[in-house]
């Protein structure tokens, strides 16, 4: 497991972006009444709406954050977008972004294909080519929007995408990191075929049943449920406890802890074994859903943002899910931009 410690990088400023359309969660609840699964969500609405991809909508974030931060888009030179929704297999995303933003064709970019865990590691693989001062401004996007193909409504999940801005900051503190991997769980989330290792055949467009008792094709993701909540209220805790040890933090002084947003059973597991009050713990999924590698960010927008002009904040971010994969953060946020939340 890695201990990854990266110095005199800040978060300067943060943006999200969602669709105006509210879904609640009564009307994409099939399996059980709305009040039996909010109560074991958490999840009471989201926003969904196929107009929109997951790069249009981190889009619109990174837009707005830059206007506010009053950015000259000629000095952004690099951008990573993280998503498990990109607009093609290929091209990158976020080539096609670079163009979109109008940012300098000297900016460097990449995508990581990534879910859940994706904003602490593209936080972490940001930060580090920043590291050495060549790169004094950067952007991460992360997000997830319109699905691969038409399905049914997922209960769960919504759509967001948002934008932090990364800068060379000489003597700040930076980042701590706990990163690790678990590739024999490969299987827990997957999408089973489009890939090359199962192409695309037109049988595998047929609706079947799954094991949650929904229809679905192998062109749409499927979980292995307990599989999934296992790792989660496991391996999440443990992360961030080693992450403590490792560099000798409190977990007591720590002002919020910001999880990845799975479900309220989940996180409710895992602050439980942290022994934190429920107040360190913001929560977004009541009004977003569960929205992937943009939830932490989300998260902090959204429920942190005026506390964040007031004092200093210490944050541990924690992201767990595909992969299977996670990814915990330590650090500090000090009078930030935070955008006004967009709606499209």
């Amino acid at each position: 497991m890695s201990f990854i410690r990266i110095q005199d990088i800040s978060v300067v400023g943060m943006a999200g972006c969602v669709p105006r359309d509210i879904v609640p969660a009564v009307s994409t609840t099939a399996k059980y009444g709305a009040e039996e699964f909010i109560k074991s969500t958490g999840v009471r609405e989201k926003r969904y709406s196929n107009a929109f991809t997951a790069s249009d909508l981190c889009l619109a974030a990174t837009e707005q954050l830059i206007q506010d931060l009053k950015w000259d888009k000629k000095e952004i030179e690099a951008l990573i977008f993280v998503s498990q929704t990109p607009n093609y297999i290929l091209p990158a995303t976020s080539c096609i972004l670079q163009d979109r933003l109008g940012l300098s064709k000297n900016c460097m970019t990449l995508d990581i294909s990534l879910g859940c865990s994706g904003w602490v590691h593209g936080i972490a693989a940001l930060a580090g080519l920043m590291s050495g001062g060549c790169v004094k401004k950067a952007l991460l996007l992360a997000g997830d929007g319109r699905k691969h193909t038409n399905e049914e409504p997922d209960q769960l999940f919504g759509m967001a995408g948002t934008a932090t801005a990364l800068e060379y900051k000489k003597g700040d503190k930076g980042f701590y990191f706990h990163m690790g991997t678990d590739g024999s769980g490969y299987d827990a989330i997957i999408r089973p075929v489009g890939g090359t290792r199962n192409q695309l055949k037109a049988e595998d467009l047929e609706l079947k049943m799954c094991e949650d008792g929904r229809m679905r094709h192998q062109l749409q993701t499927r979980m292995k449920g307990m599989d999934v909540f296992s790792f989660a209220i496991t391996t999440a805790p443990k992360s961030i406890k080693q992450l403590a040890e490792q560099y000798e933090l409190s977990l007591n002084d720590v002002d919020y802890y910001v999880l990845h947003q799975a479900n309220r059973m989940i996180n409710e597991k895992i602050r439980a074994k942290l022994k934190q009050s429920e107040e360190k713990f913001p929560c977004s999924m009541m009004t977003f859903g569960n929205t992937s590698s943009a939830s932490i960010p989300l998260t902090i927008i959204t429920q942190l943002a005026k506390e964040t002009l007031e004092r200093t904040l210490s944050i541990i971010g924690c992201g767990f899910g595909v992969g299977l994969s996670w990814g915990t953060v330590y650090f500090e946020l000090s009078n930030p931009i935070i955008s006004k939340l967009v709606e499209l």
